[in-house]
């Protein structure tokens, strides 16, 4: 099932993982899967790997096995930078191999270990090229606060357009902690044309290094509620813990509130939290 479609019946709840590292026993993966398809997320996104790495459970074996045995629609994370047209179409023919009809095309980080090849510099570009080969469902990548490497914000909203004109049909955002700054995007991509659904991206925040390496990565900004929350707690992992729990679920009822088109969880491979999350939220989201 396309995912665009998921959108016609009402809030879309969804959750992303990432496959192990290298140095991780790929049965991780599998273990987190049988616990979070439980859940029954409307779609499950994989990532291909920070920088571009690859490992020892791909992106379309996970997401082959999220569809072929879960049940679930899987959407594959497709970069760019670090490919040829060649590789991608490769890529695309693994996809279709396996039956996987969704994809999130992106840039992808830039990794200063590895040159980037030269046939695709923005996403956009990759959109229109998976457009062209063959009938997949394109979801883009959105930033509430502007992407990290773009200071104009102007600029950030054309840029996106493109990708929704190239082809994209639905799109999902970058974490954020203040809804405001959701809210604010929003409406600057409605008065720009950009009418595609467009997932929240939320991620709960359970210990103090994951939130430095989150505002670091992404640049995304801290609400005083939210650093005094983790102040708080900060020396108390389970405490932290909960507390995260708990500021992501008022940001999401916040969000289904304001009539958002879904909402997408970063998981970070945790079971426990997302189903948390998910039990705190379902009747919400679910009404």
């Amino acid at each position: 099932m396309k995912i665009t479609k998921m959108f016609e019946r009402g809030t879309v709840f969804s959750f992303e993982i990432f496959p192990p590292k290298k140095t991780s026993p790929v049965e991780t993966i599998y273990n987190t899967l049988e616990q979070l398809g439980g859940l029954h997320p409307d779609f499950i996104s994989v990532t291909y790997g920070a920088g571009g790495n690859g490992s020892k459970a791909s992106t379309c074996e996970i997401a082959a096995t999220i569809k072929d045995k879960y049940g679930i629609e899987p959407v594959a994370h497709l970069p760019c930078i670090n490919y040829t047209k060649e590789d991608i179409v490769r890529i695309l023919d693994d996809f279709k191999a396996h039956g996987i009809t969704n994809v999130l095309a992106l840039r992808g980080d830039i990794n200063p270990d590895i040159p980037p090849k030269k046939d695709f510099t923005y996403a956009s570009e990759l959109v229109e090229f998976i457009k062209s080969h063959g009938d997949f469902d394109i979801a883009g990548a959105c930033y509430p606060e502007g992407h990290v490497e773009n200071p104009d914000k102007v600029a950030d909203i054309l840029n996106l357009k493109k990708k929704v004109d190239a082809g994209a049909t639905h799109l999902i955002s970058q974490l954020f902690f203040d809804n405001s700054y959701f809210y604010s995007f929003l409406e600057k991509t409605r008065l720009a044309g950009i009418n595609v659904p467009i997932e929240a991206g939320i991620m709960p925040v359970v210990n103090k290094k994951q939130i430095e390496r989150m505002v670091t990565m992404c640049g995304a900004s801290l609400p005083d509620k939210f650093v005094k929350t983790m102040e708080r707690y900060e020396h108390s992992p389970e405490a932290l813990r909960d507390a995260g729990i708990a500021y992501a679920v008022n940001q999401i009822v916040d969000l289904v509130s304001h009539g958002v088109d879904g909402i997408h969880l970063y998981t970070m491979n945790n079971p426990y939290v997302a189903r948390r999350i998910s039990e705190a939220v379902e009747s919400i989201i679910r009404s």
